[in-house]
C-alpha cells in the first residue's frame, strides 16, 4: 500500500484489499488465491505472492515492489 500511495488515491474497499483512484481492485494473497471475494467487482485483480509470471488479473506479488 505504501509504494501507491506516494501518487495515488489508496482506499479500503468493501471487497478486496485496495481500491486505487477509485477504480481498480486488489485481492492480496498466496499462490493458490481465488477470485472469489471479488468476482462481481469490476476492475479487479489479484496480487499474488510466490508467482513469478503473472496472467490475465493475476500479478506476482514482487512486481509492485519494484515501484519504489
Amino acid at each position: 500500500m505504501n509504494q501507491l500511495s506516494q501518487n495515488h488515491d489508496v482506499r479500503y474497499p468493501s471487497a478486496g484489499d485496495f481500491l486505487v483512484d477509485m477504480k481498480y481492485t486488489f485481492e492480496v494473497g498466496g499462490k493458490g488465491k481465488s477470485f472469489d471475494q471479488i468476482k462481481d467487482v469490476g476492475n479487479s485483480y489479484l496480487a499474488l505472492d510466490n508467482v513469478e509470471i503473472g496472467r490475465t488479473n493475476r500479478i506476482p506479488l514482487w512486481l509492485f515492489g519494484m515501484m519504489y
